[in-house]
């Protein structure tokens, strides 16, 4: 899907200053560190929220908590809890949290497979950068 300059560009009617437009943040959301991991985990299927947070690894509690939360508000994340003791949630994808998902794991998949090139380009960028402080 094609971004029009209009509804990103300094003439975008999202465009107010410094503050975020509706469009960026739910972009920020879904691409932030802890909202990608989410979002493939949950790819494969429901999760509890302390398997999701051992799947993930390294992520507190607090950060998860939010993460969930804010692609719940999103519609992307569906959170059932059921009414049992001890209490059992899970979570799982929305259908638009599947889209979100799949293009998600696409650019997750292409960085894994140009992660070489990318490694050449950074060599390649430090070379000229310590040969240009050196002149």
């Amino acid at each position: 899907m094609a971004v029009s300059t209009q509804a990103v560009g300094k003439d975008s009617k999202y465009d107010t200053g410094e503050a975020m437009c509706p469009y960026r943040l739910v972009l920020e959301h879904i691409t932030s560190r802890w909202g990608v991991l989410v979002l493939i985990e949950l790819l494969e299927r429901p999760y509890r929220f302390s398997e999701l947070r051992r799947a993930i690894g390294r992520v507190s509690e607090k950060m998860l908590t939010q993460t969930l939360q804010t692609l719940e508000r999103d519609g992307l994340v569906h959170r059932d809890a059921k009414p049992v003791i001890p209490p059992r949630v899970d979570y799982s994808l929305t259908d638009l949290g599947r889209e979100a998902a799949e293009q998600v794991r696409g650019l997750a998949l292409w960085t894994e497979e140009r992660m070489g090139a990318v490694q050449k380009a950074r060599e390649g960028y430090d070379a000229r950068k310590e040969g240009s402080e050196r002149a």
